[in-house]
């Protein structure tokens, strides 16, 4: 993801310049094929693999192996992190191991252990993995079991332990070319898929430093000639205070505050570099001399290999001279390698400036916190790419300033990105659809022009876009700017559409649509024709198809069908009504949208026809009939609670107001007298109800006699049907 930041911003930058400005680029691209680091990782990988071959079962000596490459790991990798309360891991004292795994498990104390080592917790996992796999490979060997499989999957647990150990034993006997060679080759291919995937275009010439060594070796020679140079037990470096004290030269001019920084020195000089001669711990290598188990090659100082930061200064002026416009790169190579670059490539032209301007991109976090193995939130392109889009990518990418950190998160991929992508291809949908319809009515009559003053208030606004696009492209590449004038113009052209209707210019909202496409493709965003709406075309496997060349002219046809059968149904209203209506609605949300096809019916009877994502509208779909499904059994609940609210005061309303004061409607013996509609008058003991009382009574009563008259009419309305 960190180089997808990188690589992808620069191609969004790459074609602002020569697609939107119209400047003639020339893309150089260097790639670094040797280095420390490839070396390393060659020489181990081609040694393990070795190794893995010769094991035929395993054997108690390829226990000791492998238990002894664990110890030599621990002790140089895990115990430098552990805290200093902590005992040390020595190897003698394995049985200590578990419990250190248990110490693991406290957050405090992994906290503790990566502030130490920020690699901490990846050489622990690695320690850890080949510790199980020995006390397994131990117990299979002692039930013997002890097959080919089985010692080589111990060696693939024991891959990252072995490695060191094997190096340190064996690597000088690596000499082969071809085995770092094929390293590097392996992952520039893979490199290369990953940015074709992302949309980043291929560069114009593509560098490696294996086919520019003898350019190398000529471009020190000449750095040693113009005094900036010296030669020690083979290696070469550059004086960097005598180049700082020239006339006409400065050194770190990009990172002056990092200057006397020795751990991006270091850093800078890789890990196979000797320090030993220098005449000041800034100068950095130009040549290195080979030691055994590097590749190499003659040089005027012996057998050696090229400095890191030499390798872009001598193939970038191979092609393009003592000067280029533009150097770009991340801004964690500013210093030392940009830095070093620009100082012994003056050196060598005798120049004061070898570049003009260099572009470094913001950092990548993800969810707040700079991208890391060790912090377990490292994602590779082709992980991100199975969860988003190439296009969600780069839009996430614009929306942030080019040099600016970037910090890649959920609630920026599905809030910001996905609502400007829905926007957009709705927009587009609704104005292809716009613009098909008015073409299958053909012209207007004449004198029925539409443009009045709607429409150059639309205008202006489109041209007033058009400037401010343009500023903020030309302030430093504001992109996010570029956008909110995109986002502002397409929410202005709906409104326009919402209010006109059957009114409305349709050329005027095809212009602005077909410039706001333009200007997405020119992000990179899409392929297509200058004259084309949306984002660019589709593609499948027999190659870029126009879907809507395509269908368009039967879909007008099945729509327009579609709209006579209404209208007959409606105007002429018979019994067939109903189930017409309904085989037009079948044909509209089920036929239709399983071949992606929207029709939109509006307010003069015509539908407008539109080409969607078959997906998006079966969801669409499915959730309009979940709403209306709920909606339905909300009503039908609520119609089910009134009728039995209903049904229990009419039950209420069943017994007869003469009857309700009479057992069994009352406790026997509650009353003792009644008058001759039923209301009591002497309660159990013979006793006068008091004024109260009666009261009651007659009220309630006559509440009776209220509900059993509802109760009586309810009940012949029943019989009556």
């Amino acid at each position: 993801m960190g180089h997808a930041r990188n690589y992808v911003t620069q191609d969004v930058l790459r074609r602002i310049v020569t697609d939107y400005f119209g400047y003639d680029v020339h893309f150089v691209m260097n790639i670094t094929d040797i280095d420390d680091k490839i070396i390393l990782r060659a020489r181990q990988n081609f040694l393990v693999e070795r190794f893995r071959s010769k094991q035929t079962a395993l054997t108690p000596e390829l226990l000791d192996t492998a238990f002894i490459a664990w110890t030599s790991y621990v002790q140089s990798k895990v115990v430098v992190g552990l805290p200093e309360t902590e005992t040390p891991v020595t190897g003698k004292e394995a049985e200590s191991w578990p419990a250190l795994v248990g110490h693991f498990q406290d957050k405090a104390w992994k906290q503790e252990c990566l502030k130490r080592d920020e690699k901490f917790e990846m050489h622990f996992s690695a320690a850890n993995k080949a510790f199980i796999a020995t006390q397994e490979s131990t117990f299979k060997l002692k039930n013997n079991d002890a097959s080919q499989d089985v010692a080589q999957r111990l060696v693939d647990e024991c891959k990252d332990i072995l490695a060191l150990s094997l190096d340190k034993k064996e690597g000088s006997t690596v000499t082969d070319h071809s085995i770092f060679r094929s390293l590097s080759a392996y992952w520039e291919d893979q490199f290369f898929k990953d940015m074709r995937r992302l949309r980043v275009r291929d560069p114009d010439t593509l560098t490696r430093v294996t086919e520019y060594v003898p350019e190398i070796v000529s471009f020190v020679e000449g750095i040693i000639k113009n005094g900036y140079g010296y030669a020690v037990e083979g290696s070469v470096y550059f004086d960097t205070q005598a180049f700082d004290n020239a006339d006409g030269h400065d050194y770190a001019k990009l990172a002056p505050w990092s200057k006397g920084n020795r751990e991006l020195l270091a850093e800078g000089e890789g890990a196979l570099s000797a320090a030993t001669g220098r005449r000041s711990g800034a100068d950095f290598a130009l040549w290195k001399a080979s030691k055994p188990g590097e590749p190499s090659w003659p040089s005027p100082w012996g057998q050696g290999r090229p400095g890191w930061h030499i390798e872009c200064s001598v193939m970038a002026s191979a092609i393009l001279g003592d000067n280029m416009d533009i150097h770009s790169g991340g801004v964690d190579l500013a210093f030392p390698h940009h830095d070093n670059e620009m100082a012994q490539s003056e050196a060598f032209h005798g120049c004061p400036a070898w570049v003009n301007y260099f572009l470094h991109t913001g950092h990548l976090h993800i969810e707040g916190l700079k991208m890391s193995k060790s912090l377990k939130n490292f994602i590779t392109i082709d992980e991100i790419l199975q969860k988003y889009s190439a296009r969600q990518l780069r839009l996430a990418f614009l929306t942030q300033l080019w040099n600016a950190k970037v910090d890649f998160s959920e609630s920026l991929m599905t809030g910001e990105v996905r609502n400007l992508e829905i926007t957009l291809n709705n927009f587009f949908t609704v104005v292809k659809a716009l613009v098909s319809q008015a073409q299958a009515e053909g012209p207007r009559k004449e004198g029925s022009h539409r443009f009045g003053n709607a429409e150059s208030e639309l205008t202006v606004r489109f041209h007033e876009s058009q400037t401010a696009f343009r500023a903020a492209l030309c302030d430093s590449f504001n992109t996010p700017a570029a956008l909110d004038v995109l986002r502002d113009l397409v929410s202005r052209t709906n409104v326009y559409i919402s209010s006109r209707g059957a009114d409305m210019e349709v050329s005027v909202v095809e212009r602005i649509a077909v410039w706001i496409g333009q200007m997405l493709r020119m992000f990179g965003l899409g392929e297509g024709k200058s004259s084309e709406i949306g984002w660019g075309q589709e593609v499948s496997e027999g190659g870029d198809v126009n879907r809507e060349e395509v269908l368009m002219p039967y879909l007008r046809a099945l729509s327009s069908f579609r709209d006579g059968v209404r209208k007959v149904a409606i105007a002429k209203g018979d019994h067939a009504l109903k189930d017409i209506l309904a085989l037009c609605d079948k044909l509209r949300d089920d036929d239709l949208v399983s071949l992606g096809v929207a029709l939109d019916d509006q307010d003069d009877g015509k539908a407008l026809v539109k080409l969607v994502p078959t997906a998006d509208l079966m969801k669409a779909r499915d959730e309009k009939r979940a709403q209306a499904e709920a909606k339905a059994a909300n009503k039908a609940a609520k119609l089910e609670a009134e009728r039995e609210k209903k049904m229990q005061k009419l039950n209420k309303g069943r017994t007869p107001p003469q009857e309700m004061f009479r057992p069994p409607n009352v406790p026997e013996g509650t009353y003792s007298s009644w008058n001759d509609d039923g209301i009591p008058l002497t309660g159990p003991e013979g006793q006068e109800l008091s004024k109260n009382q009666t009261k009651k009574a007659q009220k309630a009563w006559g509440d009776q006699q209220k509900a059993h008259e509802e109760f009586l009419a309810w009940q012949r309305e029943e019989q009556e049907q």
